[in-house]
């Protein structure tokens, strides 16, 4: 019974971070500041630390699971499956795609990579990013309700 709170809790507290920085913090960042390129600054030191987050909820979550015994192997198998495809997503967005994205910031300048010639291929990244990040979000809303 313990293990069990204590999944729903990491699981909780993952989705709740993913949701909070993606959907509330980073948007809010580009409405409210005017300056674009210090809403991209800020919103990409969050989203470095929500993927620290997520590597170690996502631990936590693999260790308790292993701990636990107390559903079926084909339920554990599931959430198994959905946590490693979580951690993949993160994997994948933050060392794959953002040091990318962080480059053609660099490259750019204080104009910012929006002023730049690289803006198309920035966008794209941006974009495969934030499809990433959906599915991530999707995924994190089902492993909550599995937790019961």
């Amino acid at each position: 019974m313990l293990l069990a709170r204590a999944r729903l809790l990491v699981a909780t507290l993952w989705a709740g971070s993913l949701w909070t920085v993606g959907y509330l913090a980073a948007p809010t960042l580009f409405a409210t500041l005017s300056d674009r390129v210090l809403a991209g600054t800020i919103a990409a030191s969050l989203f470095r630390i929500e993927a620290m987050l997520s590597l170690a909820c996502g631990a936590a979550l693999l260790l308790l699971l292993w701990l636990g015994k107390d559903f079926s192997v084909a339920r554990q198998r599931t959430l198994l499956l959905v946590i490693v495809a979580m951690l993949a997503c993160t994997v994948a967005s933050h060392f794959g795609l953002q040091p990318l994205m962080a480059e053609l910031r660099a490259a750019a300048g204080p104009a910012g990579v929006m002023e730049s010639a690289a803006k198309s291929r920035f966008g794209m990244l941006h974009g495969i990013s934030s499809s990433i990040f959906l599915v991530q979000s999707l995924l994190a809303g089902w492993l909550v309700i599995k937790q019961q």
